[in-house]
């Protein structure tokens, strides 16, 4: 049985990376993953060309 979660608060930015940065502390996670996560969103929008 799966237990109710309050929903997360609504994002403030419209930048991918400044997205990802703003859910990732709202999860109270590390800093070093936090850059972690961003090296590699970095990675895969230079890498597929994404804007």
């Amino acid at each position: 049985m799966k237990t109710a979660t309050a929903p997360l608060p609504p994002l403030r930015s419209v930048k991918v990376l400044d997205q990802l940065r703003e859910r990732i502390r709202y999860l109270h996670y590390s800093l070093p993953t936090e850059q972690a996560y961003v090296h590699w969103v970095r990675a895969f929008i230079r890498f597929h060309g994404v804007r």
